[in-house]
């Protein structure tokens, strides 16, 4: 084994690629040992491993000088061999890199000594007291007025110590992990490719998959990776067309895919207003896959929101009934981490032989069966002996790092709002051996955040549903946002309502004024929270204008067919609306009244005299849609760093779902009778008896 890891460091030194270009995720055998001769007689330069621009602050961590591989050698042993939290593999050579441990951390310490990782506290006792009290109680007794049901079986005792082995063996997450999880500090890792992601799913030892596209519901469709299907091989869309095939394998394998809008509840207060949107939803991804999404069924959407708990119960189930292969795919911060907390089974690690064998006999003609019994194999194989220790022979060739022993209530990944803190696949069994989930990287996003002071990095991340205010746009002013962001109108004499949901603060001002504060040239109360060089990249991002008819929904009882219901089409005026995008921030919505006469729509031209090309590029290019634009449109100008991280879409509207208050809790029908002057009157009447 030490002969190979030498040879492996007189490669390294001998080619002209250095190490920082590689990725840890694509090679993570070569941080594993300190014994390397690279790791151990070099010196450490404080940029390996740091391709990317540090988004954070970095936390540097002390480390013992006692380094011999006599010494690590034993300690990486009993170390996991992944962190829990980030995924990267566990080693003690680069303290800037993801997966190190430094021994002399307090809950390292007592992991490696065989003791509880974490502090028992006083509420701990409280919940086991209580638990045991539970078991004691046999079925038909009562117990502080309650009586529990004779059918109620009693808890097993092995159950009662389940919390316990959860807390005290839960393993240590990485030096990195720990600072974002209690300091919220640290710096991300190189992003990796489509490509790579490809790679990494075709290693899947599955022979059925399922990719979960996960986007973000913040700035939808700005986080869809565009061309999906053909860059992963994926089984196409079923079609309208009623005698469409189901499915199709490549190279042996069935790989299919699932759209996941995660964080939903930034869209509106009740899940029922969300459920009501995925007709919007449906049509606005359907105009963003371009033409490959023009005549497909679209019947795969999930919106759910991990914070609210809205459909994740029904997606778990889906996962697994479906078993195999699972794989969060998507872009950074659109929340895969979290929603994996909620959709992963967990719990289900002793299942029941006989629902189990009905199923598989049920589905052995669809090759479900078959499915389950590759994957308990596999997982029986790869999960025996339960210990953390090293294999003899790591392939660092393989971009999958080795599955870890199942366990009914496994650590989950770390979440946090800093890009990229998933640093390598995350792979958690369930079932037995039914199937597998797997958290991977996020894609990159844009690195809005590159242009934001390190303190303000974490404010663009929206976490809670934003409420605005509503700012009216006059001729010669602007909104701006964060300081650095501007909307400017450019059509004269028409007044625009704006509503930012964004966590950003906006700011309505002159014109003049917002270009000094965005440009860092003009001392003001509105904080500007992007870099000083940033004003140097500011540029515009593009004329957008407000060509959505929303007459119908902003008029309210005029056009409402319970009311009024006259047409919009005999209405003098048109109200139309958009709504601006900001990259993994939020979006801005746009509404302006208008004359009739100066905004008559205009037909959409569609250019039909194209063939469809079937080549990998053209499915990733956006619908070939020639507008004709109508100069009587509202415009509106953005200018952003570099002219990036700006779209637009059709507007979601989702001010009227803040603006609509319920009546819950208020009298329906008569109103209350006044009581003004009703203690006089009660007086009176006493005295007059």
């Amino acid at each position: 084994m030490s002969g190979r890891l030498r040879l492996a460091g007189r490669v390294l030194r001998q080619v002209e690629i250095p190490v920082a270009d590689l990725p840890v995720f694509l090679c993570p055998g070569i941080v594993r040992f300190p014994s390397l001769p690279t790791l151990r007689t070099q010196e450490r330069q404080p940029h390996r491993f740091q391709v990317s621009q540090q988004r954070h602050i970095t936390s540097v961590t002390s480390i013992p000088t006692t380094d011999s591989p006599k010494i690590l050698a034993p300690l990486l042993e009993k170390l996991p061999q992944q962190c829990p939290g980030c995924g990267a593999l566990s080693q003690t050579a680069d303290q800037v890199a993801p997966g190190f441990y430094t021994p002399t951390r307090r809950s390292i310490r007592k992991y490696l000594e065989g003791g509880s990782s974490s502090r028992r506290f006083a509420e701990d006792e409280i919940i086991k007291a209580a638990l045991e009290n539970v078991a004691s109680v046999e079925p038909g007794m009562s117990v502080g007025g309650f009586s529990i049901p004779s059918k109620q079986t009693s808890f097993p005792p092995e159950a009662l110590t389940d919390f316990w082995k959860v807390k005290d063996t839960a393993p240590p997450v990485c030096d990195r992990c720990h600072n974002l999880k209690h300091h919220e500090i640290g710096a991300y890792i190189h992003h990796p490719s489509i490509q790579s992601i490809r790679d990494t799913i075709f290693e899947s030892p599955y022979k059925y998959n399922h990719v979960y596209h996960v986007i973000d519901a913040a700035d939808f469709p700005m986080s869809l990776v565009p061309g999906l299907h053909k860059l992963l091989h994926l089984t196409p869309q079923r079609s309208l067309n009623r005698r469409s095939k189901t499915g199709r394998f490549y190279h042996g394998k069935k790989t299919e895919v699932s759209f996941v809008i995660t964080r939903s509840d930034l869209l509106a207060p009740m899940k029922t207003q969300v459920d009501s949107m995925m007709p919007y939803l449906r049509s606005v991804l359907r105009d963003a896959l371009g033409r490959s999404g023009k005549d497909v069924r679209l019947g795969n959407i999930r919106c759910v929101s991990a914070r609210q708990a809205w459909w994740t119960k029904e997606l778990k189930e889906e996962i697994w009934q479906r078993g195999g292969g699972g794989w969060m795919v998507g872009k950074v911060n659109v929340g895969k981490s979290r929603l994996f907390h909620d959709i992963f089974p967990k719990g289900r690690k002793q299942v029941e032989t006989t629902e189990d064998s009905i199923e598989v006999e049920a589905s052995a003609g669809s090759g479900v069966g078959e499915e389950f019994a590759e994957t308990e194999a596999l997982a029986t194989s790869e999960t025996t002996g339960g210990d953390h220790k090293l294999p003899d022979t790591l392939d660092t060739s393989s971009l999958l790092p080795p599955a870890p022993p199942e366990t009914d209530y496994p650590a989950m990944p770390l979440v946090s709002s800093l890009p990229g803190t998933t640093a390598s696949p995350i792979r958690l069994s369930f079932g037995n051996g039914r199937g597998e989930l797997i958290d991977l990287p996020g894609l990159s996003r844009g690195d809005l955040e590159r242009y934001v002071q390190p303190q303000f990095r974490p404010n663009l991340v929206m976490k809670t549903r934003i409420i605005p205010t509503q700012q009216v746009i006059k001729p010669g002013q602007s909104i701006i946002l964060g300081g650095f962001i501007r909307i400017t109108p450019t059509t004269p004499d028409v007044m625009i309502m704006a509503y930012a949901f964004t966590p950003i603060h906006s700011h309505l001002t002159a014109t003049e004024k917002a270009i000094g504060t965005q440009m860092h040239t003009r001392e003001s109360n509105v904080e500007n929270i992007s870099l000083p060089e940033t004003a140097e990249k500011i540029t515009s991002a593009g004329t957008f204008h407000l060509k959505w008819d929303v007459t119908r929904e902003r008029t309210g009882p005029i056009t409402a067919r319970e009311a009024v219901n006259i047409k919009p089409e005999r209405l003098p005026y048109r109200v139309l609306a958009t709504d601006i995008l900001i990259e993994g921030c939020g979006w801005v919505e746009l509404v302006a009244q208008v004359r009739k006469k100066a905004c008559e729509m205009t037909r959409v031209e569609w250019r039909r005299d194209r063939r469809q090309d079937e080549s990998e590029e053209w499915d990733s290019e956006p619908m070939d849609e020639f507008e004709e634009i109508d100069p009587s449109w509202p415009a509106v100008e953005v200018f952003s760093p570099e002219g990036r991280f700006i779209a637009s879409r059709r507007p979601i509207n989702a001010w009227l779902h803040i603006a609509s208050k319920s009546n819950k809790g208020k009298l329906q029908g008569r109103p209350r009778k006044s009581m003004k002057g009703a203690k006089k009157a009660e007086k009176r009447r006493k005295a007059e008896a």
